[in-house]
């Protein structure tokens, strides 16, 4: 487990868009993700709209996992 993941560098992260729920617009709402540079089991997410620019949330990989699936869960969500 990495102890403070606010500290590792994003710099060169392949981000991904995940996009929805807001005809306003193609970058409106969506969801940014990516796998923190040098670090396999830490993510960053980020939201496109103007007031979450700059703001961000990091996760290792299980937090994400448990997130992942209880939200799935509770939505009654499946593949």
């Amino acid at each position: 487990m990495i102890s403070d993941l606010y500290s590792l560098p994003t710099e060169g992260a392949e981000v991904r868009q995940f996009c929805g729920g807001n005809l306003q617009g193609e970058h409106e709402s969506c969801v940014q993700f990516a796998q923190i540079p040098g670090a396999e089991t830490a993510y960053v997410l980020t939201d496109s709209k103007p007031e979450g620019a700059g703001k961000e949330l990091r996760f290792d990989e299980a937090e994400l996992d448990s997130f992942v699936l209880g939200y799935a869960a509770e939505r009654g969500l499946k593949l």
